[in-house]
């Protein structure tokens, strides 16, 4: 027999062949295939459109965790906010403007927007913000303009806003600022600056200095009306050279910049711009007052006396309105208002309006103020005491009125019949002194004539119920034309409506 070889042992291709089919398998299965990240979707509280996003007014109490890579404009205003997280925008490339308003938040995390280099525009206005820290916005180094007005800030960081050479606005109106780093305004891009609000906080000085040598485009947007600065010459003079210039700083608020005549009167403000005349070589010395009540009703004089030991001869003496005007001696010239020489304040008729503080001042040569007393004035209208008791009593008696008025026409009506307002017999059907037995009265009046006789055996009776003594039950006596005149039900009813109608007919009955 033939030796056999030993056979040649074949290529191991089944590897290839099972990766073969799990390509063919990934490529055929589309489950299986390798996709590309979905685009996250637009959050269920927000409005998305191509690069805007909008999650306004949602009540959130968080930032949606997912939001479009493409917005531009993020609106987050008027929900519940309390915090921002690090990098919450880094899935926002493209942000430009981010509108936060109208929430609660406190504080800022030390990296909160270290991922919007791009943004431009940011409203923080209306939150609970109570100082501006360095880190807030130093990485938004792209920074135009940023709002935080109506918030709580007591202070401004020196650093706060030196890194952003780009801002143009700055919005710190209606916050508690008692203080305000004016020396790094030249740092805020002094040819970008346009405009620096500090309006309605309490600012009590400033460094008329430094900014008084501010370049223009920083002093006509630089906004400090509204504000209990102490009143100086240096202060009026600066203000009086911006109005001069046009500055829509002061030309726009020029009845709104007032000066505190005394540290320790907060009340004591006066429109120095407005009275310039008065304070051209001014200045305040604080010294302690108390406060002293006084009550007054409407049409009555006041008089408003300060206890002073200054001599009269080189003293005189002005007081401040709660309007912040000066009322200086002698007074007005319809004497509705006078200063006497010893300082006293007389209101000839008292008003409403005259209700506030009143501060009086004494002014020694050279133009020195000095304040002497404050006295807060109240104006009552006289029928304001009685009004309440007056108004008790009007209701009381009303009320007693009415209730008498009730039980008269319930019991004490007049009834013009004896028999028909008796209590009737027990098997006898009741008879009422009312207005349904002159209706059923089918007997007419003698002045009917002849149409007497057409309608005599016609018996109208409306639906009135008609009550029955007999086993307690009531029935309904329905109109009708009975075709038997002389039916027994016919005969009774007959007899009772004549009754009735002979005691109510003023005019004989024909029979």
């Amino acid at each position: 027999p033939a030796t056999m070889s030993p056979p040649v042992p074949a290529d191991p291709l089944w590897p290839r062949v099972v990766k073969l089919l799990l390509l063919l398998f990934q490529l055929c299965v589309p489950g299986c295939a390798p996709q590309a990240s979905p685009q996250p979707r637009c959050p269920s509280a927000c409005i998305c459109t191509s690069d805007l996003l909008s999650c306004s007014r949602q009540t959130l109490q968080r930032v949606p965790q997912v939001l479009p890579p493409t917005t531009t404009t993020l609106d987050l205003s008027h929900n519940a906010l309390t915090q921002l997280h690090d990098h919450w925008l880094a899935g926002l490339p493209h942000l430009e403007a981010l509108h936060i308003s109208h929430n609660q938040i406190r504080d800022l995390p030390p990296k909160a927007f270290h991922n919007a280099s791009y943004l431009r525009h940011l409203d923080m206005s209306s939150n609970h913000l109570h100082a501006v820290q360095t880190h807030y916005f130093e990485a938004l180094v792209s920074l135009e303009e940023l709002l935080l007005y109506n918030n709580r800030i007591k202070q401004v960081d020196e650093n706060a806003f030196t890194k952003l050479s780009g801002l143009r606005k700055v919005y710190l109106s209606w916050n508690n600022l008692t203080t305000f780093p004016f020396h790094t305004v030249q740092g805020l891009g002094i040819y970008n600056l346009r405009t620096l609000d500090l309006s309605s906080n309490s600012l009590s000085t400033i460094p008329v200095e430094v900014l008084a040598a501010l370049p223009e485009n920083i002093g006509n947007g630089l906004y400090l009306h509204n504000n209990p600065i102490r009143c100086s010459c240096p202060l009026y003079l600066m203000l009086q050279r911006w109005k001069k210039r046009g500055f829509s700083s002061v030309k726009d608020f020029f009845e709104e910049h007032t000066c505190k005549v005394s540290d320790n009167v907060p009340r004591s403000l006066i429109r120095f711009l407005k009275y310039s005349h008065m304070f051209e070589n001014c200045s305040a010395g604080p010294e302690d007052a108390h406060l002293l009540p006084f009550q007054v009703t409407v049409g009555q004089p006041i008089l408003l006396t300060c206890n002073t030991s200054l001599p009269p001869s080189a003293t005189t003496y002005m007081w401040i309105s709660p309007h912040h005007e000066p009322i200086k001696y002698p007074g007005n010239s319809n004497h509705s208002l006078e200063v006497y020489h010893n300082g006293s304040l007389r209101i000839a008729v008292a008003k409403p309006w005259h209700s506030g503080v009143y501060v009086g001042l004494a002014i020694n040569s050279p133009h020195n103020f000095s304040r002497l007393c404050e006295v807060n004035v109240t104006v009552q209208n006289p029928k304001l005491a009685g009004e309440t008791f007056s108004t008790g009593l009007t209701t009381l008696l009303g009320c007693i009125v009415s209730l008498v008025l009730v039980i008269i026409y319930l019991y004490l009506t007049p009834c013009h019949c004896l028999s028909c307002c008796k209590k009737p017999a027990p098997l006898s059907p009741p008879q009422e002194c009312s207005a349904q037995s002159s209706i059923l009265s089918t007997t007419p009046p003698a002045t009917d004539g002849l149409n007497r006789k057409a309608s005599a055996n016609r018996h109208v009776v409306f639906l009135e119920p008609i009550r029955e003594t007999q086993n307690g039950k009531i029935h309904l006596a329905l109109g009708e034309d009975f075709p038997d005149p002389k039916h027994p039900k016919v005969l009774q009813l007959k007899s009772d409506t004549e009754s009735i109608s002979s005691v109510f007919s003023d005019t004989p009955i024909v029979s």
